[in-house]
């Protein structure tokens, strides 16, 4: 079977994050998260990824959770610090063979790494300390459309049935002799169980559709738990809104 990426798997645990009303958690560490990524000062994007690893410790998630999720958005951020000094024009610092390393490419390379990285740490205790099922609702008090909330919804959870139903699928295909080759007849039988899992999802949700209209769906999230502020919400809100203001507010005084 699968394993399961849940990304509340630790919304059980306590800290000040995980008690943080999901309304308010959802509207600051949005509100920071551009904050930063709007920095253009490689400095002040530094003291945003501090920042953000404050609050993932403040959260107590595991480091290994942590790390396992930064690393897929390293894969994409390396990259792009790699091949900025040697594209981007300005001051050399070193040359070889015609390649040029600028110091405006290696600023402007961190820059980027630094700010994606922030947004990233932040998001895991934005949506990791609290059940999925609670963030949308929170999402839905916040006026969020009600057709997007449910999308996000079952898209989340759908993930992993067609995941799981892929590998089922799989194992009854090697079952069957079949390895995975770069040939017409592996690429023909790999399009067929591709055209049968959509088939498949397609008649599992109008199934589920017609399940859930018998069970008195109506299109918005329903759960027990009720948002209450209170006065440590409202605090820890004013310190985060403040710290993306007082960013921007050094970032204007030293521009």
């Amino acid at each position: 079977m699968l394993d399961h990426p849940w990304i509340d798997r630790f919304a059980s645990l306590d800290s000040p994050i995980h008690r943080f009303d999901p309304r308010a958690k959802a509207i600051t560490f949005l509100f920071l998260i551009f904050s930063i990524v709007l920095l253009s000062a490689v400095k002040l994007a530094l003291v945003g990824l501090l920042t953000s690893i404050f609050f993932l410790a403040l959260s107590r998630l595991p480091l290994r959770f942590a790390l396992r999720h930064i690393k897929w958005v390293s894969i994409f951020i390396i990259p792009f610090f790699i091949v900025m000094p040697f594209t981007v024009e300005g001051s050399e610092i070193y040359g070889v063979h015609g390649l040029k390393v600028t110091y405006e490419g290696v600023e402007y390379g961190a820059l980027i790494a630094l700010r994606a990285l922030s947004a990233v740490i932040l998001v895991l205790p934005m949506i990791a300390t609290t059940r999925f099922e609670e963030m949308m609702k929170a999402l839905e008090r916040l006026r969020v459309p009600s057709i997007m909330v449910q999308m996000l919804i079952f898209t989340y959870h759908y993930i992993f049935v067609f995941g799981e139903e892929w590998e089922r699928m799989w194992r009854a295909i090697e079952s069957r002799g079949f390895r995975l080759r770069t040939t017409l007849y592996a690429l023909r039988t790999l399009g067929r169980a591709m055209g049968m899992l959509f088939v498949k999802s397609y008649e599992r949700s109008e199934r589920v559709y017609y399940a859930m209209r018998s069970r008195g769906y109506t299109g918005h999230q329903r759960t027990l738990a009720e948002f209450n502020l209170k006065r440590s919400d409202l605090v820890l809100s004013t310190l985060i809104i403040s710290i993306g203001v007082i960013l921007h507010i050094i970032q204007m005084e030293v521009m």
